[in-house]
């Protein structure tokens, strides 16, 4: 049971610096080493409007053949290792400052066009009940002329399964359309799902903010601040996604479409309302935090209320006892058989009559 507590308080620490050394430590000037995937899944889909085929591969080298076809393919790479990606880069001509892009780490959210390619690098968000925190996955997308290669951190996990089952449909815009649709498709299934980390992210914040209001505690204070860190991971995460599409929507690279432009704009305008979003709820902590205080402050002022007014009925009865304990060998009433019972009475007489002046002027 005890372990079982101070799990829950580590959970919810209110300091948390290990959190926040893990938000804010990222230093552009020390490139952090990647830890190679020991496994790369690399899975095809190749279709067009009759034909739709999927490929699944250990390695990268069998993709050798899809360089030159009348098919769109979509190459999904999952797992992260420096010699495959390196072997892909070169197999589809990739410039080795996107190949570099690609093994980094912490990279901010940007778009490049580099040797006939159109380059981006985004990332995945995902949100952790268990530890109610965000977590992150980077993941880079490279168009070429008839094919996306998409590359994953992660092998287990991604928001890309509507877009396959989308694909299988032969009537479907996806499978009518080239590869910068499908480029499209794939950064609108990423920012489409910001706003279900989000909206899970409310929920959380719904619930802290009715506990603030019902009965505040060191825990409410400690749940605010883990939450405003994520809001933070939010923010950082989001923001610049609205320059990266802003890139698509002004390029004048041959990779894209004319007509592709409207689709772009519209998750354009995604991005802004998950900034506004993400804006709203960073208002909504710092006055959560501001009506903890005054929660707090609140029920201080009537802890102080209740016991002045348990400090003002006793001091009549703390005067009383205080004179008739003095020491004085002539004190009225001393010596009467009923001193003791008066001086009670009054004890008690004068509290009652002070209740009822405090009711009539309003005092409690």
């Amino acid at each position: 049971m005890f372990q079982k507590s101070l799990s829950y308080f580590k959970k919810l620490n209110p300091i948390a610096a290990e959190r926040t050394k893990e938000i804010l430590a990222i230093n552009p000037t020390v490139i952090p080493e990647r830890i190679d995937s020991t496994t790369a899944k690399v899975t095809v889909y190749e279709f067009n409007a009759q034909v739709f085929t999927e490929h699944l591969f250990n390695s990268t080298k069998s993709c050798q053949r899809f360089t030159n076809s009348n098919t769109t393919q979509w190459i999904n790479i999952e797992g992260i290792n420096k010699q495959e990606v390196e072997k892909i880069c070169t197999q589809f001509n990739i410039h080795y400052l996107v190949a570099e892009d690609i093994l980094s780490i912490g990279q901010r959210p940007k778009t490049d066009e580099i040797n006939n390619h159109l380059f981006c690098l985004l990332h995945m968000l995902y949100f952790n009940e268990t530890t109610i925190a965000l977590e992150t996955e980077q993941i880079s997308i490279v168009l070429g002329s008839h094919y996306v290669i998409s590359f994953q951190e992660d092998a287990l996990r991604d928001v890309f399964n509507g877009l396959r089952e989308k694909m299988k449909t032969a009537s479907t815009k996806l499978r009518q359309s080239g590869a910068d649709y499908l480029c499209y498709a794939l950064i609108d299934c990423i920012v489409d799902n910001y706003f279900i980390v989000m909206e899970k992210l409310g929920d959380k914040i719904e619930l802290l903010e009715e506990e603030i209001i019902r009965s505040p505690t060191t825990k409410s204070l400690a749940k605010i601040n883990q939450l405003r860190k994520e809001l933070i991971v939010l923010k950082r995460n989001i923001a610049p996604v609205r320059e990266l599409v802003n890139g698509f929507i002004k390029s004048e690279s041959n990779l894209l479409s004319d007509n592709i432009t409207k689709y772009f704009k519209d998750v354009y305008d995604h991005v802004i309302q998950a900034n506004d979003l993400v804006e709203n709820y960073r208002d909504m902590m710092i006055t959560m935090q501001d009506l903890y205080i005054n929660q707090v402050n609140l029920r201080m002022n009537e802890v102080m209320k209740v016991m002045t007014i348990v400090t003002c009925l006793l001091a009549p009865a703390t005067v009383i006892g205080g004179i008739f304990g003095m020491n004085f060998e002539i004190i009225p009433y001393l010596h009467n058989r009923y001193g003791f019972f008066i001086a009670v009475g009054l004890m008690l007489l004068i509290p009652v009559w002070m209740i009822y002046v405090f009711r009539k002027r309003g005092w409690f």
